[in-house]
């Protein structure tokens, strides 16, 4: 096996290469196998800009991890090349501030603008203080007695081709939309980690906080749930292991909701959150 081979999928997915002479540019290629239904999912999109990001700021100062993301998603990034366009705003001692564009050239090769996102970089090791939480990790059954993902309808399967490159499973609780019979509570939770064993850190914590499927399934809601915004704090680096992950939203109205995701790792703590506000999905 050469070293390549031993790269993971992820890593491979969110890969970006400087622009020879060219500062600040950053090539990347959209594989199809991250994509959920016809566009690459937005947490996955979320990380490749965040590592391009990641080369932008920590080169210079050591500020390599996300703290926080924002993220305006303006058109549906497709299978195929893209091009990122990163600015330092700021560099400061403790915080640098960056922004970030992602672009994909059209069938005119007219580049089209496919996300926008501002974001502060520091580095998770040296941020030490006290820890005050009122929140707790959700209560989920044994790995083994949640739901895999590969049991999903093969229709489905074949629009959501980024499960193949995860481990998933499903709160059986939370899964009653599969029969036909969702809670209308609007949460879904469970286990995830990649498929190749790839460990959690903290840019794939922005791809995690995308990664289940929509709250909109368990209000009786199928279809495209498309992203508009989509924030995410990473409060910490995760340990090696299974990740916790939840999915819920209280307010559908003015056909948008929004949808709060909370990641936990292996020991237990809380290591990323994130608010989105998404497209409600129209009816059949």
């Amino acid at each position: 096996m050469t070293a390549a081979d031993q790269v993971s999928e992820f890593d491979r997915g969110i890969a970006v290469t400087a622009r020879p002479g060219v500062p600040s540019v950053y090539d990347a290629a959209l594989d199809p196998g991250w994509r959920i239904g016809g566009g690459i999912n937005g947490g996955l999109l979320l990380a490749l800009v965040g590592n391009a990001l990641r080369q932008e700021l920590g080169a210079v100062n050591g500020h390599g991890d996300p703290f926080s993301m924002s993220a305006y998603y303006i058109s549906a990034a497709r299978p195929g090349p893209g091009e990122i366009r990163t600015e330092a705003v700021r560099r400061g001692r403790t915080f640098s501030t960056g922004a970030a564009t992602l672009l994909q050239p059209d069938e005119q090769g007219a580049m089209v603008e496919r996300l926008r996102v501002l974001a502060s970089y520091g580095d998770l090791d040296a941020a030490k203080g006290e820890v005050r939480t009122s929140a707790t990790p959700p209560e989920l059954p044994p790995v083994e007695e949640c739901i895999s993902s590969e049991l999903a309808p093969p229709d489905f399967l074949t629009e959501a081709a980024l499960l193949k490159r995860l481990e998933l499973r499903l709160d059986p609780a939370c899964v009653g939309w599969a029969l036909g019979k969702p809670s209308g509570e609007g949460r879904i939770q469970g286990w995830l980690r990649m498929a190749d064993g790839r460990e959690p850190d903290p840019l794939m914590l922005l791809f995690a906080v995308d990664a289940l499927p929509p709250v909109t399934f368990d209000l009786g809601l199928f279809g495209w749930t498309p992203t508009l915004e989509l924030t995410v704090h990473v409060r910490a680096r995760p340990v090696p292991g299974w990740l916790r992950v939840v999915h819920s939203t209280r307010n559908l109205a003015g056909g948008l909701l929004e949808e709060d995701a909370e990641v936990w790792d292996a020991s237990g703590r809380l290591v990323a959150q994130s608010r989105q506000l998404a497209v409600v999905p129209r009816p059949a």
